[in-house]
């Protein structure tokens, strides 16, 4: 039986280091993006962002130590419970939520604001490890299995993008990386990127030039390899697979134009064309990359960035961040907040591999995964390598909802990973 021990003596230092490391300098910038030197105010002033955020970092404070003084089973027995309390939450603001920014995804509390997708990730996440923990699971052999799976990360898929919130409901892209290790074959993320580069092909060029092209090799294929074709189905899968390559195509462009934003329709067809409209949808990433690349080598120094000081960049304090970093601090600055966490992702796949039980190996390489995409595409998207789709930066963007649900996430991994010496070996 588990034993329970005070964790101070087992919880990773290294990601708790890490961690406290990240709010620091992350509340230090986010001060910088909102500086103003005719009327400054103290970094400590609730009327900023700067003194809202370390309101938020000592509520954290306090939902880390909720989190650490539970029995870790708990997390694992209630995984389910979480799930729906969160799908119920994302149902709520369908109804009673508010506006914000052209999205439907806030729940009021007075003058606080909560994101309920933002906390749907981590009930995915915990729904996801419970279901993988039963020993007959396999992702290996049992097709069926997978859809569960599906099914659990469809449900909230689905909710956030009828509010409105597409950036976040990409995050669950994130979990193919915890199937791919327990198990999914290659072949599924193969043709995951197979898919994503069909949508690129789809977006530059006209539609029935990319059809006529996947005719035209679907045909070749059946005259150059007739041996592969003659076999029993081989035909018909080959006429099956250009088929679905072909929905796909028009898939795409009903998505576009039917299901996406406006404004977002623009920010992929910017990311493709950055020149294309450079006062309209481009006009983030354009500013975003000159105030990354005139920070130098050692950057402008503190509260210098122009471009942060002019409001060249919008949304500096939060989904473009690392903005002020680049312009302020210089590839010295990038590349240590690059490194942090390039060193807490690692972290947390040797922490993964490192437990007893499936569950709390499945569930690290779900905050693992998760933290690992918010960095690449936030990261991504300043510099103009992703779309912009408004996805925070872990523990660095302002905000209640993103760093509360970072901070819970993470650390009820520590809380698992805390108790590892005291836990018998499950799966």
């Amino acid at each position: 039986m588990a034993e329970n021990k005070p964790i101070t003596k087992n919880v990773d230092w290294v990601v708790l280091l890490i961690y406290i490391t990240c709010l620091l300098i992350g509340w230090i910038n986010i001060y910088a993006a909102v500086y103003n030197p005719e009327s400054h105010t103290s970094m400590f002033d609730l009327s900023n962002n700067a003194g809202k955020q370390l309101m938020w970092i000592g509520t954290a404070t306090l939902l880390i130590i909720c989190i650490l003084v539970i029995d870790y089973k708990f997390y694992e027995t209630f995984s389910f419970i979480i799930y729906a309390i969160m799908i119920f939450l994302l149902v709520v603001v369908l109804f009673a939520g508010s506006n914000i920014n052209g999205s439907r995804s806030w729940i009021k509390f007075g003058a606080v604001s909560l994101q309920p997708a933002q906390f749907a990730i981590l009930g995915v996440s915990l729904a996801i490890s419970k279901y993988l923990s039963d020993p007959a699971i396999s992702l290996t052999r049992k097709f069926k299995d997978y859809y569960p799976i599906i099914a659990i990360i469809a449900v909230p898929s689905v909710l956030i993008l009828l509010s409105r919130e597409t950036g976040l409901m990409l995050v669950f892209a994130s979990f193919a990386i915890v199937l791919y290790r327990e198990g999914m074959p290659g072949i599924i993320p193969a043709v995951g990127i197979i898919l994503a580069a069909l949508l690129i092909i789809t977006l530059l060029f006209v539609k029935w030039y990319v059809v006529g092209a996947i005719v035209f090799i679907a045909g070749l294929v059946i005259w150059l390899m007739p041996t592969l074709t003659r076999r029993r189905g081989g035909l018909w899968a080959t006429i099956l697979v250009a088929g679905v390559l072909v929905s796909f195509v028009f898939g795409v462009d009903f998505f576009m134009n039917n299901v996406l934003q406006k404004h977002q329709r623009g920010r992929i067809m910017v990311l493709l064309d950055p020149d294309s409209d450079p006062r309209g949808d481009g006009w983030n990433v354009i500013q975003s990359k000159i105030a990354i690349g005139s920070g130098g080598f050692r950057g402008k120094g503190f509260l210098e960035g122009t471009q942060t000081k002019f409001d060249f960049v919008p949304e500096q304090s939060t989904d473009f961040i690392f903005c002020t970093v680049g312009e302020e601090h210089g590839f010295i600055g990038t590349l240590v907040v690059i490194s942090l966490f390039v060193a807490l992702i690692c972290r947390l796949v040797i922490l993964a591999e490192r437990q007893r039980s499936r569950f709390a190996r499945v569930y690290g390489y779900c905050v693992a995964g998760v933290i690992f995409f918010h960095f690449l595409v936030n990261v991504g998207m300043t510099i103009g390598l992703m779309p912009v789709i408004g996805i925070p930066l872990p523990f660095f963007s302002y905000g209640g909802s993103s760093l509360w649900s970072f901070s819970v996430l993470l650390f009820i991994f520590l809380k698992i990973d805390a108790q590892r010496p005291f836990t018998l070996s499950r799966g």
